[in-house]
């Protein structure tokens, strides 16, 4: 997936998914915490690959398991191309109108707007595109 969207949430809380994103996505996808202050959403098979990563934890090892599953959701889209993003999941990005939609490789991220001007922002400030390339080992 790749680009960037921005689209308003509706008073449900109904998010539009981009119509190159939908195809990418599915008709459903799953959306989780992110370790920045965002949400990731999954295709099916994007999913798949991201539990699969966890199938070797041990058991002892495996509390942290139960936050990243119990903070997601499976969302479907609608005949709308929207899809239903839950209260708690926005409360956390911090997402209350409007929605950046980033596209990466494996997944798409929500932010809320505001936040993701903030950070891209802020990261050009700091880095040119080939410190960032050369950060990425390109």
């Amino acid at each position: 997936m790749t680009g960037k969207y921005t689209h308003g949430l509706d008073a449900k809380g109904r998010l539009i998914i981009p119509a190159q994103m939908r195809r990418e996505l599915g008709d459903v996808c799953y959306v989780v915490r992110g370790s920045d202050k965002c949400l990731l959403v999954y295709s099916e098979e994007g999913w798949t690959k991201f539990c699969a990563q966890f199938e070797g934890i041990r058991l002892s090892d495996s509390s942290a398991m139960r936050y990243i599953f119990a903070n997601s959701a499976t969302c479907e889209l609608d005949a709308q191309g929207r899809i239903l993003v839950p209260n708690e999941l926005r409360k956390y990005a911090g997402i209350e109108k409007d929605v950046t939609i980033i596209g990466l490789p494996g997944r798409a991220e929500l932010w809320d707007s505001e936040e993701y001007n903030r950070a891209e922002e802020a990261c050009f400030a700091e880095k040119s595109m080939a410190e960032l390339y050369k950060e990425l080992g390109l």
